[in-house]
């Protein structure tokens, strides 16, 4: 890792301490990958931003305390988010948390499951469509609805950006990797004494590995594929994690529709 890289992830660590707060240091404790990832994913929408005039229409799905809404947000000082979460506690933290951003008009909050708040957008309208650690948790045939709504609703040019659990293709591997997950588990969350915690982590971890949850790197990629994206690529691996990007070009009607009807 470069100089500049190392001090990059410094920064941001120190920055979203500061605006989470405890939610952040604890989620950076138990799962420093989860925070990587978020970063990622913000220097993805950045790096869109770069190359594109108009201010950015931006849908995230799965919010949760505002971690991920805050790397986008800061990736570009003109984009606007609408925040996808339909677990109440989580997005009441993420309202407080992100509240500045909400008076500035550059954050709004949708209560919604994520299908259900995508097929209230226009086709066509909506610039990014970004993610951190959610469509993992959906099933099979949910998540493939969710995709296409996500194709429907960007526009041509347009990109889907994910920082997610990626199952490696090598069960093997990947099952070596979860073991390890479990131990970092047990070693930081037995030292702090959460033991209801580390059940939570553990519980929900069975889920995310469940044949009707794992996405696994070869099937997802080309799910995505299937709906129509181009350009699937999935970069940026760390273990079971990994950032995927997609890209729409399918689409012919160019014109601009409002964000939400």
């Amino acid at each position: 890792m470069n100089k500049n890289s190392q001090n990059s992830k410094v920064a941001f660590s120190e920055m979203f301490s500061g605006v989470i707060g405890r939610e952040y240091d604890m989620l950076k404790l138990i799962c420093p990958l989860a925070t990587e990832m978020s970063r990622l994913v913000g220097n993805a929408v950045e790096q869109f931003a770069s190359v594109n005039i108009d201010p950015l229409k931006v849908i995230e799905l799965g919010g949760g305390t505002g971690i991920t809404t805050l790397a986008i947000l800061l990736a570009n000082k003109d984009l606007s988010v609408v925040s996808v979460d339909n677990e109440p506690t989580m997005q009441s933290q993420a309202q407080i948390n992100l509240s500045d951003w909400v008076k500035e008009g550059r954050l709004s909050f949708s209560a919604d499951d994520a299908l259900t708040a995508l097929k209230m957008v226009k086709s066509n309208s909506v610039d990014l469509v970004a993610s951190a650690y959610t469509l993992h948790n959906f099933e099979h045939c949910y998540r493939e609805k969710v995709h296409q709504e996500i194709y429907r609703v960007l526009k041509k040019d347009g990109m889907f950006i994910n920082g997610d659990r990626y199952g490696l293709d090598d069960i093997a591997l990947h099952t070596q990797l979860i073991q390890k997950e479990v131990a970092g588990y047990f070693k930081v969350l037995t030292k702090l004494n959460k033991l209801d915690v580390l059940e939570h982590w553990i519980i929900h971890l069975f889920n995310d590995e469940s044949e009707n949850h794992v996405m696994r790197e070869s099937v997802a990629l080309q799910q995505l594929k299937s709906v129509g994206f181009v350009d699937v690529m999935l970069s940026s691996r760390l273990e079971v994690n990994a950032l995927v990007t997609a890209k729409k070009r399918l689409c012919t009607d160019s014109q601009r529709l409002p964000f939400f009807s």
